[in-house]
């Protein structure tokens, strides 16, 4: 069957790298007479797997002979990602909303005749029509959940391996890898042998009425909420260094957060990231997308002191953080953000939910430079100890 009798509006073909595998990610405009379809089909254009959402369901079908072999009901959302996944090798083809992950995964199908693998194998082509807007083709398939927790080459056995349970720096972007290796070192650590009560001191200043934390925390309550100020959804930004360009504000920046307080839901630009906990634990709430009609989050973590996780264009870039009440220390982080080399626009904002359910950029500020805010600390914390020494 030609797949000019498949689809109308006819867009183009897309190559795949690898025939039989891929992660195939686009958005679904708003439409009127015509369904949202697209075709994976093979180069003679005799075999294929064709995809059609409707107003209440997505339809997965192979063309030669015609069998339908997915038909679940789902809830279309307009104007968000959505994706495919091609697995030739594992004889699979799933798909979801949102990020391209398992947890995602709106329907899923499994072709249990072997014979099938070879037939997937030789689709190399996608067709798509004008409802369908391209974003990108990854070249590997969903085949297992995604690792949030990385770790090096020395830190991982065969069993990490074997069940996933991390993700071992070596498969992060290169980029990624950078600065990883600016901030995993032994020696890269908060408490230092020229302020071994830097933690002890930035837990006093937010404690303490009139030091600079408390001071600077109260004075950003209205940050993400200009009608309703919040003190609880705010943290500190202390930059290490200037922003080259190379990503949103500046690439490195260590975050404080006292028990109790959160982030806006927000996205981070497309840019790859890598953030370690310095102090503390932090509450990690995933979410599949960015939208004013959010969806519920998809996964939920905890990290604590020495725990690296990463960001990625593809994977983990919407998320909500939060120094949950329960927890006794106040968090800090050390967040690195940069955009890889592909990237051209650099967009120098977070986009986030504001208390109205909308999208708003955020500009990634600085409330002071490190060298400075060490200088700060010490001083109140001198000025702390030698209060209660004449006190005493």
């Amino acid at each position: 069957m030609s797949s000019s009798h498949i689809l109308s509006n006819e867009k183009g073909k897309i190559v795949l790298k690898n025939g039989g595998q891929c992660v195939f990610t686009y958005v679904i405009k708003s439409h009127n007479n015509e369904n949202p379809a697209f075709v994976l089909y093979d180069s003679m254009e005799t075999n294929g797997i064709k995809v059609e959402i409707t107003n209440k369901k997505i339809e997965v079908s192979l063309l030669n002979p015609y069998k339908i072999i997915v038909d679940i009901s789902n809830d279309i959302v307009y104007d968000v990602p959505y994706w495919f996944s091609l697995d030739a090798q594992n004889r699979r083809i799933c798909g979801g909303i949102g990020e391209p992950r398992l947890e995602t995964a709106i329907y899923w199908y499994s072709f249990t005749d072997v014979s099938y693998k070879k037939i997937l194998e030789c689709l190399s082509y996608i067709e798509h029509n004008e409802i369908i807007e391209y974003r990108k083709v990854l070249k590997d398939p969903i085949t297992r959940n995604v690792s949030l927790v990385v770790k090096d080459i020395d830190e991982l056995s065969m069993d990490d391996i074997a069940m996933g349970w991390y993700m071992p720096k070596a498969n992060l972007s290169l980029v990624s890898q950078k600065m990883y290796d600016c901030i995993a070192g032994k020696k890269f650590v908060l408490n230092t042998s020229d302020f071994p009560d830097f933690s002890k001191a930035i837990e006093y200043s937010i404690n303490t009425r009139g030091c600079w934390c408390n001071k600077t925390l109260k004075k950003k309550a209205t940050e993400f909420n200009k009608e309703k100020p919040n003190i609880k959804e705010t943290y500190l930004r202390i930059t290490l260094g200037e922003n080259n360009g190379e990503s949103p504000g500046v690439p490195y920046v260590m975050e404080i957060w006292p028990v109790g307080h959160y982030s806006p839901i927000h996205s981070h630009a497309g840019a790859d990231a890598v953030i370690r906990v310095l102090h503390g634990s932090i509450n990690v709430k995933l979410f599949p997308y960015l939208s004013e009609k959010m969806p519920l989050p998809f996964g939920f973590a905890d990290f604590t002191e020495g725990d690296i996780t990463w960001i990625s264009p593809t994977f983990n870039q919407t998320h909500k953080l939060e120094n949950l009440r329960t927890n006794k220390d106040t968090c800090i982080t050390i967040q690195c953000y940069m955009y890889n080399e592909k990237d051209r626009s650099h967009y120098d904002y977070f986009d986030y939910i504001d208390g109205h359910g909308e999208i708003q950029p955020y500009e990634p500020d600085s409330d002071m430079d490190f060298t400075e805010f060490k200088k700060c600390m010490k001083a109140e914390w001198e000025n702390a100890k030698n209060n209660i020494y004449n006190f005493l």
